[in-house]
């Protein structure tokens, strides 16, 4: 029933999708949970997700552990890949195949990842329509909470559609 109403009720009301696929998504990935990653939000294309300060998480300086900050970016970078792709999300295999991290400060207290697709989303699934299979980069921004980029990701989604 919600495979055949996605693509009706995204056209009608977006937002609704958009938090559907949030709350599915928040649990979905066992390691993201255990390092506390929570994904605040998504949009077309975009999405927003915290790490928490926790004890678990940081590294031998006290600062956040730089599998953590990964963690985080690439939650971030699903939920934008997810809203790119939210009109026919159900009928699509996505994978991160490639991720490129650059650390450029320490990392302390929580941290927020931005993550935007910069193609047009309606273009990626006509290509995915068209050819079957469409990929695309993610960045993201991971920023302190003084607003300070303490790291920028970019990861590579192939998304196809299900077979079968």
């Amino acid at each position: 029933m919600l495979k055949l109403a996605l693509p009706i009720l995204f056209k009608v009301r977006p937002a609704m999708v958009y938090e559907m696929i949030r709350k599915q998504m928040a649990g979905s990935v066992p390691y993201a949970t255990h390092t506390g990653v929570e994904l605040v939000s998504i949009g077309d294309g975009r999405a927003e997700a915290l790490l928490p300060d926790r004890p678990e998480v940081k590294n031998h300086i006290g600062s956040q552990h730089a599998g953590a900050l990964f963690t985080l970016g690439e939650t971030a970078s699903g939920g934008a890949m997810a809203g790119a792709m939210a009109p026919v999300l159900l009928s699509v295999r996505p994978v991160a195949a490639n991720a490129r991290i650059a650390y450029t400060k320490v990392a302390k207290g929580p941290i927020r990842a931005l993550a935007r697709v910069d193609a047009d989303s309606a273009a990626l699934r006509a290509t995915l329509e068209a050819d079957g299979k469409v990929r695309f980069d993610v960045a993201v921004d991971l920023l302190d909470e003084g607003g300070e980029t303490v790291a920028t990701m970019a990861v590579e989604w192939h998304v196809s559609k299900k077979r079968g």
